[in-house]
Formats: structure tokens, sequence, C-alpha cells
């Protein structure tokens, strides 16, 4: 079998790379204001075509953290605005999880050409597990991921270019791995935000401005909760507020960086009290949902692949890497980035999980929200867009 036929045996599906995905949506937005030009990888003016947005003279680019389309589409009572003003999808890359997503955002390459290939990630370096949100156990930014930043390019080029976000993001291993460039404005609330944007959506250029509360109530307390809802409700409102008061000539685009699935009383595995997932495996990294297995010396991965498929059924694929590179999994895979995905990866269906208690803490396992993996859930996030009148 192909690596399609795996992932859709598992209801599963391969990110829409190079088209309409999360990296079309930076490139699009710097074409609309004139400079597309920067953008190596990918053709920017295509992407801008691609994903409709209009020739403006400012976009402000919102990222949604944890807003996946058929969430939003679930609770489109809470959200009228954001509904209104939906024009499609695109896909997020593979793993759905905010590390590789905000790379791809912000390089427009896929995480087999950034290395941020999951929330932890194994340093071939050390050997150790590195945070990619943390930056625990990372190299420098710069030296872990090497594709060029976007904003960098835009604001080496004469471009204005603002990001918006919590002051404690300055400057961090993440800022600086994916989103470094132009000026950063720390404002803690949505509300701050928005108006810092209002402000520079008077001069020509780009802002982009995050925002993580939505992810947050998720993992705590599951997408359907009402704490999801509140959150929703304050995007909303806030996102009516910014188009409202667009300059003339100003445009917005707002996307995510991947959906959710609630995995309370699902099925659940734990790799490090399971012999058979445990045999041949030195550690996994990845997360819940998408796991790389790296695996002791000598170790035949053919054999893990089919202990772990006998043990987890229906509710995983699980393939070698080199059929993930084959067909495409993390989009092509640099050398200087092989190391860091495992010898074997399993992406997992429906709602169920593997976690690692010996790695893990008792918190982390507890979330009630996790991403990760492939399920129409995860991959789809809305692409919504306005203009100033």
């Amino acid at each position: 079998m192909t690596l399609a036929q795996h992932l859709g045996a598992a209801g599963l599906s391969l990110p829409n790379y190079g088209r309409k995905d999360l990296g079309a949506v930076l490139p699009a937005a710097l074409a609309s204001v004139g400079a597309g030009h920067v953008v190596k990888g990918r053709n920017a003016e295509s992407d801008r075509q691609r994903l409709g947005l209009p020739r403006a003279r400012h976009v402000v680019v919102v990222l949604l953290d944890g807003l996946g389309h058929l969430q939003l589409d679930a609770r489109r009572g809470h959200a009228p605005f954001l509904r209104s003003i939906e024009s499609g999808i695109v896909t997020a890359g593979y793993p759905t999880t905010t590390a590789a997503s905000l790379a791809m955002f912000g390089t427009g390459q896929p995480s087999g050409r950034t290395g941020m290939t999951g929330y932890t990630a194994m340093n071939p370096d050390t050997g150790k597990v590195a945070n990619l949100i943390s930056w625990e156990n990372a190299d420098a930014p710069e030296e872990w991921q090497r594709q060029p930043s976007l904003l960098e390019r835009a604001a080496a080029d004469g471009f204005t270019i603002t990001t918006l976000g919590k002051r404690r993001f300055a400057g961090s291993g993440l800022t600086q791995a994916v989103l470094r460039g132009g000026q950063f404005v720390g404002a803690e609330s949505l509300a701050e935000r928005i108006d810092v944007a209002l402000g520079a959506a008077r001069q020509s250029g780009v802002s982009y401005c995050y925002w993580g509360e939505i992810d947050a109530a998720g993992h705590r307390y599951g997408w359907e909760s009402e704490q999801w809802v509140a959150a929703l409700e304050d995007a909303d409102r806030e996102l009516r507020r910014l188009a409202s008061q667009l300059p003339r000539g100003a445009a917005m685009v707002v996307t995510a960086d991947h959906g959710m699935v609630d995995v309370t009383d699902a099925p659940r595995w734990d790799a490090g009290e399971h012999a058979g997932l445990l045999e041949g495996v030195r550690l996994t990294a990845g997360e819940p949902r998408a796991l790389h297995l790296h695996l002791n010396e000598g170790a035949d991965a053919a054999g893990v692949v089919e202990r772990w498929r006998n043990i987890l059924g229906k509710h995983a694929a699980v393939v070698t890497k080199e059929d993930a590179d084959a067909g495409g999994l993390f989009g092509p895979i640099l050398p200087e980035v092989s190391g860091r995905i495992g010898d074997v990866v399993v992406a997992m269906s429906g709602r169920a999980t593997v976690v690692d208690s010996r790695t893990q803490s008792e918190r982390s396992m507890a979330l009630i929200g996790v991403h990760g993996s492939l399920t129409p859930e995860e991959l789809q996030v809305p692409l919504l867009t306005a203009s100033g009148d």
C-alpha cells in the first residue's frame, strides 16, 4: 500500500502542499502589498490569486491558534462575523501542531524543510528530545530552522512589518526561528493587539497578529466546552471591530494553525508501559497524535511497524520514514532535517492517542483537546478575508 492508501484506510489525508495550504497565506499577503518577490520556493502571486486576496496597501494577518474549520462550522452561531467572511479552507501541514504550522506560515515551507517536525523532536546532535515551543534542548533558532523568514526578507526589502503577540514571545526561540523580522510589539489582550494592528494598517506593509486563547481553552477544557466557546466569541467580537475600522485600502485575512479533537474516553496507549510498543524503540518524540519513533541501533523498522499496526489496529497509520518520505508526508525532507524524523512515523486516527509516561508530564497526558494528526478536524483550517471600505 502507498502512504496515501495507509492514511485513507485510517480516515486521514495528506495536506494540500504547495496549493491551498497554510504556507500560502503569508506569501499571498505579501503579494497583495507588492512584496511577493521576497518569497522564495513558491509563487506568491499564484498564492494570492488562489486564496482570493485583493491588492491592498496593508494586510493584517491574524492567526487564531487552534481554530479548525470544522470546529468553527459546528459553533457558527457563536461566531456570526467570522462565518460571514469565511472564504475558503486551507490545510495545515504535517504534523498539525503549532511549532510546525507557525514555521510553515512564516517560511511558506513544510516541516521536511524547516525541521519543525512536532511539539517535540529528537535533537540528533545530543540525542535528547527538544521542545520546539519552550526551545529546551534545541539548537540556536537560526541553526535549527534554516529556511528564510518571510517577514525578515520583506522588512529587509523596505516594507513595514509589524508582529503582535504577548511580550514574553519577543525574542523567544520559536519567534526567532520562524517569525523573526520587522518590529515586534508586545500586547497582552486581543483588544490591545487589534488597536495596534489598526494603527499599523494606516501605513503600507503587513502586520501579523497571533492569538492563542482558543487553543489554550481547547487543550484544558476541550473544544466543545463553554470556555472554548467564550474564547471564540471574544475573537469574533474583536475581529469584527478590526474589520469595521480598517482604513480604506487595507485588508485582513484570518486563518489558524490547526484544528483539534477531544479525547476524553477515547482509546489511549502508554508507550512507556506497553511492552509491545517499547520493543526496539529508543525514544518517542512528537506528540500523542503524531509520533516519531526513534529506534535502537540495529532494530528492524519493518518489525516495529508491524507490531504497532497489530496493537493500534484501525486507530493509526504506521509507516517507515522511507515510506513517509516517498509519499510526501512532510514535504521534501532535507538531509539536515532527516534525523529529527522518526525511523517510524505514527499518525493517529479518530480520537485515539499514544502517550509516553517516561517523558510526558501528568498534566500533558491529561489534556482534553489535542491535535497533530491528519483527520479533517485537525487538518482543515478556515480562510477568512475582509477589506476596508
